[in-house]
């Protein structure tokens, strides 16, 4: 298993993308669940929370 980074499977940022990589899920899971916590959760600052890992993940080597 590789360590956590931005994917090029990306929509926006590869965020999402990375994280379904590390995990060994379906993209479209990860993007699909991340929106819904950020959505029903008043308490996961989801916007912020992306931001903040776009500049903290490191970019894929591919």
């Amino acid at each position: 298993m590789a360590g956590l980074h931005r994917s090029d499977d990306r929509m926006l940022a590869g965020v999402c993308g990375g994280i379904a990589e590390w995990l060994d899920w379906s993209p479209t899971t990860v993007r699909f669940l991340y929106v819904m916590v950020s959505i029903l959760s008043a308490a996961f600052p989801g916007i912020l929370i992306y931001l903040l890992l776009w500049f903290l993940m490191p970019q894929g080597e591919d």
